[in-house]
């Protein structure tokens, strides 16, 4: 796996071994971004659920102001010490090692909302669910926030409406799909 673009261009990541965290490969990490496209540089952009740092860190290669990783596993969050590290990333990242639903909480407290909220949870499980109920009534998002869940191709988003949220684009590949959420309009 390796930083598809900006400044650390072609430089290869650590990945955890193993199946506890699934790396998005670096086709999928690409299509993502250019579906982004060049509204990453001058973001704030929150990593949740964050293995390997990969998505993260490619925000920061192409470009965001800052990036902060969420990651509860000594291991992983080691990993992504040492990519940032790596890259020379680690000047405008965050790292915090704690569960989703705390990190979430102490970073309510700063109020400030991020323009790019990305999670890959453990599929089948609904973590994006519990992180999506917390964000409906969070400082953390706004009109202006796109949240991305990577998640397995049979996760259903229905219950968006009735969360203050609704599905603005759904990118499938062969295993998986990126699903992009927004704020509704007449969110209160």
């Amino acid at each position: 796996m390796r930083v598809i673009a900006g400044t650390a261009r072609h430089l290869k990541l650590k990945t955890m071994e193993g199946m506890n965290t699934r790396p998005t490969t670096d086709r999928i990490k690409e299509t993502l971004f250019n579906m982004l496209s060049f509204h990453v540089e001058g973001s704030r952009f929150l990593d949740l659920f964050s293995g390997s740092g990969a998505i993260g860190i490619e925000a920061l290669s192409r470009g965001a102001k800052e990036a902060v990783f969420v990651e509860n596993n000594r291991k992983a969050a080691g990993c992504i010490r040492d990519n940032l590290k790596f890259t020379r990333l680690e000047e405008r990242a965050v790292l915090m090692e704690k569960d989703v639903m705390t990190a979430l909480r102490l970073l309510e407290e700063k109020g400030e909302p991020f323009d790019y909220i990305f999670m890959d949870p453990p599929y089948g499980k609904l973590f994006e669910k519990q992180v999506l109920c917390f964000l409906n009534h969070s400082l953390l998002c706004d009109e202006n926030t796109t949240i991305i869940v990577e998640s397995d191709l049979e996760t259903d988003f229905e219950y968006l409406d009735q969360s203050g949220f609704h599905v603005v684009k759904e990118k499938r590949y062969k295993t998986n799909k990126h699903t992009f959420i927004g704020q509704l309009q007449d969110k209160e």
